[in-house]
């Protein structure tokens, strides 16, 4: 067969790493140390969140960001969202031990998200697509209460397409690495009805961190819906 639906699955990064897919089984078995980030976005989430609220992790990877919100005695509906089967897998086979039942994991891109959840959480997923306003703009519309990204903003947009060295043997891909004018983010976050809060990322302490031999600039960006229960539209 000359065509495929297959590209996604071929063409992404996110396929090709033995590394990623160990890190992430020991970080679902909680053998590896808690990311910094996910610490400081599970305690941006506590002083949000109340019993029963769920929470949306786009772009979950394995979905280990569940066990720093249950870490943290958050007792909120977790789902995950991603578009990798084998990242997925990894979660839905591990996970289940851990309380999360494996269903919660979603195999589905950005673009198939519908619904209503309280908050949507997005951590170093936007920086590496093509562009930041329809990913944004669905998890606007669909949150009740707040978004909360971590993504790479700095003051002036960049946006670079590179080789990903770092990935199998053989395998030769690129990558998106943008990072979005944090000004113009916020105000289009703000369009929306919410109110954007720029917050320093613990981990790098708003200095640049090198990841695959490219700078990141990681900043949090929350989004608070101005008028609660209210769809953006």
């Amino acid at each position: 067969m000359p065509i495929s639906d297959d590209g996604w699955k071929n063409f992404s990064i996110w396929e090709h790493s033995a590394t990623v897919r160990d890190l992430y089984a020991r970080r679902c078995r909680r053998e590896a140390e808690e990311m910094t980030a996910h610490a400081q976005a599970a305690e941006i989430l506590s002083s949000r969140v109340t019993r029963g609220d769920s929470v949306l992790d786009v772009g979950c990877g394995s979905g280990y960001f569940y066990h720093s919100l249950v870490g943290r005695g958050l007792e909120v509906d977790y789902w995950g969202l991603d578009a990798s089967e084998v990242l997925l897998g990894i979660g839905r086979d591990i996970l289940p031990k851990f309380g999360l039942p494996a269903e919660r994991l979603i195999k589905g891109r950005i673009e198939d998200l519908d619904g209503e959840v309280d908050h949507v959480v997005c951590l170093n997923v936007l920086s590496n697509i093509d562009n930041y306003h329809r990913p944004i703009e669905r998890f606007l519309k669909i949150a009740r209460k707040s978004v909360i990204l971590r993504e790479s903003l700095k003051r002036g947009a960049e946006y670079h397409y590179v080789r990903d060295a770092f990935l199998d043997p053989g395998v030769d891909l690129n990558v998106h690495v943008n990072h979005y004018d944090i000004d113009e983010v916020s105000a289009f976050v703000a369009s929306y009805g919410f109110r954007p809060q720029a917050i320093v990322d613990r981990r790098t302490g708003g200095q640049p961190e090198t990841v695959i031999g490219y700078p990141h600039y990681w900043t949090f960006l929350v989004a608070d819906r101005q008028v609660m229960g209210q769809r953006a539209g």
